[in-house]
């Protein structure tokens, strides 16, 4: 299987879920977004040249054969169950996708911290209420979602989310955990010893060698302020 995954190019942002589990597991896969006229291509699938039950809203969507998917969730969870890196049993792929709606719900707040009112404005005409969103966010909203991945990872005592193997939401935990030490860095050092299971998951998921490889590779583009974590020092004082 060949899949193809659909999303803009430049930014990591949403579409960076489902390609850690294509990356992870040694998927043979298309970015197509990065390819010449890969923009439009995606752009005609938005249109609904894709299939004729299938239209997206927004990418990322991703194709498998004759299937299309959309949501970085869904996708996330369905490569994982097809791909190896999703629990066996119904109850805790039920629990695993739970955990990954959960981290989808952490990463909307994160983007609407620096686009509070209106996502088609820039950053700049909403600054003093992305200050206000962002304080909210600081001091308990990420610490409440964070807190919550401490938990979940106690809970299980095996040292990954679900089960006792390395699954598709811990490698969204991983990404959360990188974004938001790019995007508020300050406000995660506050609460980096009340997350000690969190971070050692990031540190576990990071050296698994095919992460490895691809997180030092040019595939893995650098954060920058085009994407869902942005730095603005105003915001994390």
């Amino acid at each position: 299987m060949r899949y193809e995954l659909y999303y803009w190019p430049g930014i990591q942002g949403r579409g960076e879920f489902p390609r850690l589990v294509l990356e992870d597991a040694g998927a043979d896969y298309t970015d197509v977004g990065r390819e010449k006229d890969g923009v439009e291509r995606m752009r005609a699938v938005m249109r609904g040249d894709g299939g004729a039950a299938f239209l997206p809203l927004a990418p990322p969507f991703l194709r498998a054969g004759e299937l299309w998917i959309g949501q970085s969730a869904a996708i996330a969870a369905f490569l994982g169950e097809r791909l190896g890196l999703a629990p066996s049993g119904e109850a805790e792929r039920l629990v695993a996708r739970t955990i990954g709606l959960t981290i989808a719900d952490l990463v909307n707040e994160a983007h609407d911290t620096h686009h509070p009112i209106d996502v088609g404005a820039y950053y700049d005409q909403q600054q003093d209420a992305a200050a206000q969103r962002a304080a909210v966010f600081r001091e308990r909203r990420m610490p409440k979602f964070l807190g919550y991945l401490e938990r979940v990872l106690e809970r299980n005592a095996t040292g990954v989310l679900v089960g006792g193997e390395v699954t598709y939401v811990d490698l969204a935990a991983f990404q959360v955990v990188e974004g938001l030490a790019y995007a508020f860095p300050r406000a995660l050092a506050r609460i980096r010893a009340e997350l000690p299971r969190l971070h050692a998951l990031r540190d576990r998921v990071a050296s698994r060698p095919r992460l490895a490889a691809y997180l030092a590779s040019p595939r893995r583009l650098p954060f920058n302020e085009h994407g869902i974590f942005r730095r603005y020092v105003e915001l994390d004082p």
